[in-house]
């Protein structure tokens, strides 16, 4: 009989849990489009009828490795998010704010 999870955990060494805890918090963060659309709980069609365009549309935009700043905006905001922009240094993060300034196609 398969045993819960919880049970599992509870019988964890105190650092097992927390480089699991760590490891699960870095997945988190990075995501593909179409991951941080089913963790969303969207389904494409779904995004699509949001951004008033066609499924294969959203399929086609979740393949790319390149797009304008503007679609992906886009895209997170038909999510319910917003998107920040930042240069990441050695000696620390920098949001670039010229870019937190563009308009969108519906923001015109």
């Amino acid at each position: 009989m398969a045993k819960k999870f919880d049970e599992l955990r509870k019988r964890m060494a105190p650092e097992s849990r927390e480089r699991a805890k760590a490891k699960t918090k870095v997945m988190l963060g990075e995501m593909a489009l179409d991951e941080l659309r089913e963790a969303r709980r969207l389904t494409q069609e779904q995004l699509a009828e949001r951004l008033h365009v066609k499924q294969p549309a959203i399929a086609k935009i979740e393949r790319r490795s390149d797009m304008y700043l503007s679609t992906l905006r886009g895209v997170i905001r038909a999510m319910g998010g917003d998107m920040e922009i930042l240069a990441v240094f050695p000696d620390g993060r920098v949001t670039i704010k010229q870019l937190s300034e563009l308009h969108s196609p519906t923001n015109n």
